[in-house]
Order: C-alpha cells, then structure tokens, then sequence
C-alpha cells in the first residue's frame, strides 16, 4: 500500500468518529442549559399529578340509580311537581266509618273472622237458599231502622256501579292505597262509574237486598285488597276517630 493511500485512510477514519459523537455532543450542549432541568421536572410533575387526579375520580365515581337500571320519576327525584311547585309530604288518608255519625248505626251482621269465638262466627253466618255463608263484610243498621246516607270511605274512583238481583244495588270504589271499598244493598245510588269521589262523599242510601232480606234496611259494607280481591274484616282498618 503506498504512502498517499495510508494518508488518505487516516484522514478518513477521524471524520466518522467526529460524526458519531456528533449526537451525544448534541445532548451536552442541551443539558447544559440551564432551563432544561427545571423544565423537565415540572412536565414530570404535571404528568404525575394529572395520573393521580384520573385515578382518583375513577375511585370516587358514584354509581347512580340510572347505572343500577332503575328509573326514577325526575319529578320525584328533584322534588317538584310537574308544574313546579315544591312537593308536600300529606298524610296518608285514613278509611272512615261509611256513615256521618257512627254512633246511629249498629253492626247488625259482623264479618266472620275464623280467629272469632263460636258466637260471633255464628252471627257471621248468612242463610241464603238453604245454604249458610260466611260473611265478608259487616253490615250497619240504624237504630231506628230508617235509611241514612252511605258516604265514601276513602277517596278514590268508582270501578263498577250494579243493579244485581240477589246483593242488590251495588258500588265499588278504587282507591290509591290498593283496597277496594263495596258498597251493597242501596238505594238512591248518586254516583256513576269512572266517578272521582272524595272521603265522605254521600254516594248511595241504605237499603234492602234479597241476600240479607232479614237484616231489613242496610249497608253491606266490604273492603278488599285490590292485589288478590282478599276479604278483609273493615274495623280492623276504619279510622277509630270517627
């Protein structure tokens, strides 16, 4: 190899180490700024930070009744009513006696309880057509034994208004609580199906009805719940105020 080569190769080789180290030259050069370290903390830390805010909102996330699948009333939920009045707790209605003073009334016919003595169970009993019944209702009788005015005992819509030949005329009222009110053996009937009444409404007058022939002018008087149309005996729920 001649002298002019050799020369020509170390001439060369110095250049491609310079260019190698051209790079991590590159790096001193900008670490030796002075803003190049605290910069580099603070995009540390905001990263850091930003983490930890994400983590904690996933981790304090509540689970809303929506995320459950249950749906809530926004009218419930916020407390108004549709037309933005603030909602009022009331009290719940409680059943009355369906007469103005109970005290003029007697209960001619009980409701037969099967937790009852042998008496009362005895008087629950109605005979119709050779064949005894048990009573599911108490009938009220004046002490005279003239008609009175049937009044609603609760509030609540009238369901069904019959004229039927053996319980005789008939009404029934719905009301929101889930019982039903039965209304038998009336006269002068005031109110017709899909009628909104009122607790204390006049709806009927007592009467007559050929299943209780012998009771004479009465009210049959039945509360029932409206889930499975059970009979339920009506003093264990009337409001003992009236």
């Amino acid at each position: 190899m001649s002298d002019q080569n050799k020369g020509f190769q170390k001439e060369e080789a110095p250049k491609t180490v310079q260019g190698a180290q051209g790079v991590p030259s590159t790096w001193k050069r900008l670490l030796a700024k002075k803003w190049v370290f605290p910069a580099t903390y603070v995009a540390a830390a905001a990263i850091i930070l930003t983490l930890m805010w994400v983590y904690q909102d996933v981790g304090t996330k509540k689970v809303s009744q929506e995320d459950l699948g249950i749906k809530v009333s926004s009218d419930k939920t916020t407390g108004n009513s549709p037309d933005g009045a603030v909602a009022v707790n009331a009290p719940a209605e409680t059943m009355q006696w369906p007469v103005k003073d109970k005290s003029l009334v007697d209960i001619s016919i009980p409701f037969y309880d099967t937790n009852a003595t042998n008496e009362v169970k005895q008087a629950a009993m109605i005979q119709y057509n050779d064949q005894l019944t048990p009573h599911t209702a108490i009938d009220l009788k004046s002490k005279d034994g003239a008609a009175f005015d049937v009044l609603a005992a609760l509030s609540g819509k009238v369901t069904a208004v019959e004229q039927n030949p053996v319980v005789g005329n008939l009404v029934e009222i719905t009301h929101s609580n889930g019982l039903i009110s039965v209304y038998q053996s009336l006269s002068d009937v005031k109110v017709a199906k899909g009628a909104e009444v009122k607790k204390g409404d006049i709806i009927a007058k007592a009467g007559r009805n050929d299943f209780e022939k012998e009771d004479g002018v009465h009210l049959h008087f039945e509360v029932r719940q409206a889930a499975d149309n059970a009979a339920i005996n009506p003093e264990t729920i009337l409001n003992a105020k009236q």
